[in-house]
């Protein structure tokens, strides 16, 4: 193969389109990537949601200016400037009149008519234009038309100066490092300049430098390591520094992913109208709960996007990203991902540690034993929580590990080996006093017709098969496990859920992985990381652990998205609690309409002006008028009515069960969010095909 990226074979020769450039759509790969331009773009502040990256503020009285129609906006213009024409005629005639009845001089000088003159025409102009002005909205007209017409103009008849690109090339040149330059890094500052450099580079070689800016010894370090690898300084682990196949639009200086874009409708607020809709951490760090039915686009226009942020936010080192679906569901390529969990794929590489987010024997039998029971037998969860802590521990003590699937089956269904072989280790080892409690608790339990330990060995041997063989090994003979509690630090994870050969051990995986995901992102230590959670179908994923421990995520710089196809595969306990757990809320169309009704609870009334018409038989004048009602009515068979117009403020529901069920258009969706700062933004619609 030769360098240039060209396959000879005999006389014909094909080449490989090029590589797009960081940060470059598909299909716009001989587009270069202006880093400057980019860099320096306005970004101006808004609230959340919105796609700041080329955004502009609404003005609220422009807005309503627009509304108005062309014809009656210049019809009202032309009258203001007729009558504001007169006004400044008469006007100027009337104030001179009184200047020279009042104040004038007997024998003026040329200069002071000319003074006096002026003075009292821009005073009259000035007063005219104003008033009239605003009447008829003259700066609507010239934004509209004047303007847009000078500048064509303009453009047409202005010669181009031979400097021009050179000129262009002075606005955008806008210095990206220049902080590095005036920071004392001006030879890594050169090394960027002559190559290549993405938005997924940049991002990252600022975040190192604002670090190394922290403490000035740790400048010369920074240097050579820039001046060594240039724009590949500081890599991600993987050593990757973009996504293959990469398609949506990212703004990684705000870590902002542009989902599509906020309706020009009156439901949503003015500064959201046409502005691109986008989400960021200081969004996700509430959670976002997401329900619609299959089809609707929740994989495709939510889940991925987001998962595809989170990748590229990991390989800038802002982030760590955990995404989990069935083995089919489109939530990006592997390669997108530092780690693929796979259990029941035999060419996995990696396997999951059933313990992975616990500190303690305790803490991790807890979380174990919770995910390993079905919804419809949790309020036995304290019991089934009990039982594994009492075989858990035991085995930790003894033999320095948690135990496997099979082992801890095995201690569950109380087999007379594997509990003899325990106790003999508990002995060798000096531990036996401190277990013996536990393991005679255990041992009494066993033949009771009401034992947890029964039932969770049934429900283990969903995981004991064939398939997992190696998957959640803890003895070192398997594949490496994963642990969640490894969060700190920029990793890109996807867990593909064995859904249709396992459903129900694919429900226990979701359910163990989103909860170790939540105890692990609460317990962090260093949370300079966004910790993103994203769950294609989390009906099984949740229990009650999970939704409290959603809370607690939001001071944890973490949060999760959660997509649902309905509510109610939930158990009822958990609707409620969940939607008070999360601050994003998002429907898809098609909801049924007792989904629709809490989402329509949570997101209340709002007050709206409701006018009401009456019409009642004119009964007003004398005699000649009643005459020509009555004529009227033996004419036409219509009575003259009289029509009042009253105007009041009522309470409406923002979205009504039924519009949420049957009025949203496909490809749309009504969403709330709420940012980690408290700032609250009512539901708005988004078209997400755009």
């Amino acid at each position: 193969m030769a360098q240039d990226g060209s396959h000879h074979h005999g006389e014909r020769t094909t080449t490989r389109p090029p590589t797009p450039l960081p940060h470059q759509r598909p299909g716009a790969a001989t587009s270069p990537f202006d880093l400057a331009a980019w860099a320096r773009a306005p970004r101006p502040a808004a609230a959340p949601g919105v796609y700041r990256l080329g955004y502009r503020r609404i003005d609220p009285e422009r807005a309503e200016a627009a509304k108005v129609a062309p014809w009656p906006l210049l019809l009202r213009a032309g009258l203001n400037a007729v009558v504001g024409w007169l006004a400044f005629v008469y006007g100027t005639q009337l104030v001179l009149h009184l200047i020279v009845v009042t104040v004038w001089v007997e024998h003026p000088t040329e200069t002071l008519v000319t003074v006096v003159g002026l003075s009292v025409n821009v005073l009259v102009a000035s007063a005219v234009i104003k008033v009239f002005g605003r009447m008829g909205r003259w700066p609507e007209v010239w934004r509209r038309y004047v303007s847009p017409l000078l500048s064509r103009t303009v453009t047409r008849e202005q010669p181009v100066a031979e400097d021009a690109p050179a000129v262009v090339e002075a606005v955008r040149g806008q210095d990206p490092w220049d902080g590095l330059r005036r920071g004392g890094a001006a030879e890594a500052a050169a090394r960027l300049d002559a190559e290549a450099v993405g938005d997924v580079d940049y991002v990252r070689i600022q975040r190192a430098w604002e670090s190394a800016q922290a403490d000035g010894v740790f400048v010369p370090a920074f240097t050579e390591q820039v001046a060594a690898r240039g724009a590949a300084a500081f890599a991600h682990p993987s050593e990757a520094r973009e996504l293959p196949g990469r398609v949506e639009r990212h703004d990684l200086l705000l870590g902002q992913v542009r989902l599509g874009t906020a309706q020009d409708v009156p439901k949503n607020p003015l500064g959201h109208r046409a502005a691109g809709f986008a989400l960021d951490p200081a969004v996700l760090g509430t959670s976002l709960l997401a329900v619609g039915p299959a089809g609707t686009g929740k994989t495709a226009r939510l889940a991925r996007p987001v998962a595809e942020a989170l990748c590229l936010q990991a390989l800038s080192g802002t982030a760590c990203a955990v995404v989990v679906g069935a083995a089919d569901a489109d939530l990006g390529p592997d390669a997108w991902y530092d780690v693929v969990i796979a259990p029941g794929d035999g060419s996995s590489l990696y396997g999951l540690d059933l313990y992975g987010a616990a500190r303690n024997p305790d803490e991790a039998a807890a979380r174990l034993a919770e995910a390993l029971l079905p919804d419809e037998l949790t309020a036995r969860v304290e019991h089934a929580r009990t039982a594994v802590q009492q075989v858990v521990g035991p085995f930790h003590a003894a033999y320095a590990r948690y135990p496997g699937v099979r082992e801890l089956r095995a201690l569950l269904a109380g087999e007379p080996d594997v509990s003899a072989a325990l106790v003999k280790a508990l002995g060798v080892a000096g531990l036996l006093a401190v277990h013996e409690r536990d393991l005679e608790y255990r041992e009494r339990q066993r033949d009771r017709a009401d034992d947890p330990g029964a039932l969770l060995a049934d429900r283990l041997a969903l995981l004991d098969r064939p398939a997992f063989e190696g998957a959640f090994a803890t003895d070192g003979t398997g594949r490496p496990p994963f642990a969640m509690r490894v969060l700190d630090h920029p990793l890109r994870v996807r867990v593909k859920l064995p859904e249709r050969s396992h459903p129900e051990a694919a429900r226990m995986l979701s359910r163990l992985v989103v909860g170790q995901f939540v105890q692990a992102a609460a317990a962090r230590e260093d949370r300079s990381l966004f910790a993103g959670l994203v769950v294609d179908d989390a009906s099984a994923a949740l229990d009650a652990t999970a939704v409290r421990g959603l809370q607690r995520m939001r001071g944890a710089n973490a949060g999760a998205v959660l997509l649902l196809r309905t509510l109610v595969d939930l158990p009822e306990a958990l609707r409620a609690p969940l939607f008070g757990a999360v601050g994003c809320r998002m429907a898809f169309p098609g909801i049924a309409p007792w989904d629709g009704k809490l989402f329509s609870e949570a997101w209340g009334t709002h007050l709206v002006q409701e006018t009401a018409v009456t019409h009642t038989p004119d009964t007003s004048g004398g005699v000649i008028r009643r005459a020509g009602r009555i004529g009227r009515k033996a004419l036409s068979g219509t009575t003259a009515q009289t029509e009042s117009v009253t105007t009041r403020d009522v309470e409406r529901l923002r979205w009504s069960p039924s519009d949420l069920a049957h009025a949203l258009p496909a490809g749309h969706a009504v969403v709330s969010l709420t940012a980690v700062s408290g700032e609250q933004v009512p539901p708005l619609l988004v078209d997400l095909r755009e």
